[in-house]
């Protein structure tokens, strides 16, 4: 590849995102890829809360940092200790929080965390998917402690927001791979519709209590809880909902949690940041790619699909701007993706 200089999106200090300076177009070199890296060229990304929340606490001091932690593209090199990838592949990945992001036309990526994309979709569809995938996966199955497959489990789970990223694919994979009872939060008729379109069985509304509801859809009360907003508000009504030695996985942020009310019924509390692996260099880091390649194959056997439900267009600063100024009110639903330079 000849190239050496690529168009990317970037922020340079942290502004309310209606001021055109909060995500502006830029041109950066194309990065080299290290021993065990891809370089991949971007087909389309998608948008998280990670995205507009680094935005918004963590000022660069005037020095130009890419967010987008979603990506699909094709990859171009491969590092000199790279085994798995070739050039050619097209692949999916969410990538690391201590590296650049991928809003750019280029980015490198440790081959450890990324998988073949789902044959069946295409870039933008398949861009969807990684971050909130691996979340769900690596919350139900390694820190809920469900068996993958398990399909004579009894109990119910709860899952918050269940038409976002994250609620809309963990309601696909435990109706799919688990017999627990799926129940979700939701208020409004198109995030009800959504989230029941993705395997939740009972809809529940999160601005009204949710003990009383929960009780009349699960009477013997709820097993596990996936909670992907408001933790900190809700502990008390998972604590009277839960059974004796229920489980809690979170993703959200707060700066506290009454967790005593937790005790009298043996309930387990449990964090889920997908980033941990990369972060920490954990021995276990290429269980992402293994993750991403279970997802791939569930996509193309037509057992799940994806979540992306709304594509702004190519990437540049103006649609990025828009994709975080949705995100930040909280309305969106499913994923929101952008697609090619």
């Amino acid at each position: 590849m000849n190239k050496t200089t690529m168009r990317a999106v970037g922020y340079r200090e942290s502004l309310p995102v209606s001021d055109p300076q909060s995500l502006v177009d830029v041109e950066l070199p194309v990065p080299e890829p290290g021993p065990h890296d891809l370089l991949v060229k971007v087909e389309a990304v998608a948008v998280n809360p990670v995205d507009y929340k680094i935005r918004q606490s963590n000022d660069p001091g005037g020095v130009t940092k890419v967010l987008g932690w979603d990506a699909a593209g094709t990859v171009v090199a491969v590092g000199e200790k790279v085994e798995t990838f070739k050039a050619g592949d097209e692949v999916y990945y969410a990538g690391a929080l201590d590296r650049a992001g991928a809003n750019a036309e280029y980015h490198t990526v440790d081959e450890r965390i990324v998988a073949l994309k789902p044959a069946t979709l295409s870039f933008t569809q398949a861009a969807a998917l990684p971050l909130t995938s691996l979340t769900a996966w690596e919350g139900l199955f390694e820190h809920l402690g469900l068996e993958n497959g398990g399909l004579n489990q009894d109990g119910a789970l709860l899952i918050t927001a269940a038409a976002g990223g994250v609620g809309s694919i963990t309601a696909q994979l435990a109706r799919a791979l688990t017999s627990l009872t799926v129940i979700g939060t939701a208020s409004r008729p198109e995030t009800v519709e959504f989230a029941t379109r993705m395997g939740v069985r009972h809809i529940v509304d999160h601005r009204e209590p949710l003990a009383p509801q929960i009780a009349e859809v699960a009477p013997d009360g709820l097993t596990h809880v996936f909670s992907t907003a408001n933790t900190d508000g809700n502990l008390g009504a998972y604590a009277e909902a839960l059974r004796p030695f229920g489980r809690i996985v979170a993703i959200d942020d707060f700066d506290s949690l009454p967790i005593g009310v937790l005790k009298a019924k043996s309930i387990s509390y449990h964090w889920e940041f997908m980033f941990t692996r990369s972060l920490f260099q954990t021995p276990d880091q290429d269980r992402q790619r293994h993750i991403l390649t279970q997802i791939a194959r569930l996509v193309d056997a037509g057992i799940i699909t994806t979540t992306a439900v709304k594509d702004l267009g190519r990437i540049d600063a103006a649609n990025l701007r828009e994709a975080h100024r949705v995100m930040e009110s909280g309305t969106a639903i499913g994923k929101i993706t952008l697609t090619g330079f």
